[in-house]
């Protein structure tokens, strides 16, 4: 298929790619990738038949590592883990290894990830659902709610995909904290020291689908009487440096270039400024159209995700079709909310919000 074919181009060829994941990643990384699929730093062997026990991938998975304790500035207790699988399988991984059948676990109930993590834990301990915003269609995070002192972890979900709401002020608690960050890591400057577990799909703003970023602080682990199956635990992750057993090698070498392009950036505190910029530009598109409304409560926009909807729906097709033929792709909203959505993660450039900002202005004035 030639560009002018393609299905995503617009006009010169552009795509503007506000997928929810997978998901857009900077340029320079696919073509640094593309290459290391061919002959790795000029070894002759691809990144793909590279030994991950070799000092060669060794050195790839270190650096990986180091990264992302430097961009998230982590202490010496938090371990990092790049596991197999994505967010899905810690849902029950984290409470196998913090839940005893006979103790609670609190959960916030935010959307359908929290949801499903809820479901898991249950299968290890007891769960006690501290909060939910389930009654509205998760469109607001919930402010007032109360965790039992005697709870093993407190876990939210910090961005919720899906609906387009996101934890604006992370909840204060004496309770380890666990958070499902799939959706926003590394996007903004967060205290990363003050949660006990943290999690990650890679296919959002990290890297490729098929790899699980964990960071644990090493002090929780061991507590629980039930036996854990050797690659469930994550003590054995740490000892043996996330190769316990052949790790997604790819997946993590994609990582790793995505890790270097954002340190490159200016690290975590200049992204964020430029996602907060994006944001600030797509929701004042969205609030002064006549024809377009937000689904979620102000306060607790995503700026990962923005969720809207057209006041008449019977526009719907017609507008997805215009902005398709301008090259927008990724923006149909899930089926669970309908409408549209917009990904901005960390690697979608301002222009491309721009862009989209004016054809919705444009399609106002044709339906004036």
């Amino acid at each position: 298929m030639n560009a002018n074919s393609s299905p995503f181009r617009g006009p010169g060829g552009v795509v503007h790619n506000f997928n929810a994941g997978p998901s857009i990643l900077p340029k320079e990384v696919f073509e640094q990738a593309s290459k290391a699929v061919l002959n790795y730093n000029d070894s002759g062997l691809s990144i793909l038949e590279i030994g991950h026990r070799t000092t060669v991938f060794q050195e790839v998975m270190d650096e990986a590592r180091a990264l992302v304790k430097e961009l998230m500035l982590l202490d010496d207790d938090h371990e990092v883990l790049f596991l197999h699988g994505g967010a899905s399988t810690q849902f029950m991984q984290v409470p196998m290894n913090l839940l005893d059948e006979k103790d609670t676990a609190a959960f916030t109930d935010t959307g359908v990830w929290s949801s499903k993590a809820i479901k898991e834990a249950k299968l290890f301990g007891k769960v006690e659902v501290v909060c939910s915003s389930k009654e509205d269609n998760f469109s607001f995070i919930p402010k007032d709610f109360a965790v039992p002192n005697d709870a093993k972890y407190l876990h939210i979900t910090t961005n919720n995909t899906i609906y387009g709401t996101q934890w604006q002020k992370i909840p204060k608690t004496s309770n380890p904290l666990v958070a499902d960050m799939s959706s926003d890591i590394l996007s903004r400057v967060l205290d990363f020291n003050a949660f006990s577990l943290i999690y990650a799909g890679a296919q959002k703003n990290m890297g490729p689908a098929g790899v699980n970023l964990v960071i644990v602080n090493k002090n929780i682990l061991g507590k629980v009487k039930r036996s854990i199956p050797t690659i469930m635990d994550y003590r054995n992750h740490i000892k043996e440096g996330s190769m316990l057993n052949t790790p997604p090698v790819f997946a993590i070498y994609v990582c790793m270039l995505t890790l270097r392009w954002l340190k490159a950036q200016g690290g975590v505190a200049a992204i964020e400024k430029l996602n907060n910029a994006k944001a600030e530009l797509l929701y004042k598109a969205i609030d002064e159209n006549p024809l377009f409304t937000g689904t979620v409560k102000k306060e607790d926009r995503s700026k990962m995700n923005v969720c809207f909807v057209m006041d008449d729906p019977s526009l719907e097709a017609s507008f997805l079709q215009f902005t398709k033929e301008q090259g927008i792709v990724g923006i149909k909203g899930h089926r669970l909310v309908g409408g549209f959505r917009a990904s901005l993660y960390n690697a979608l450039p301002i222009s491309s919000v721009e862009v989209l900002a004016q054809l919705m202005k444009e399609f106002a004035l044709q339906h004036a």
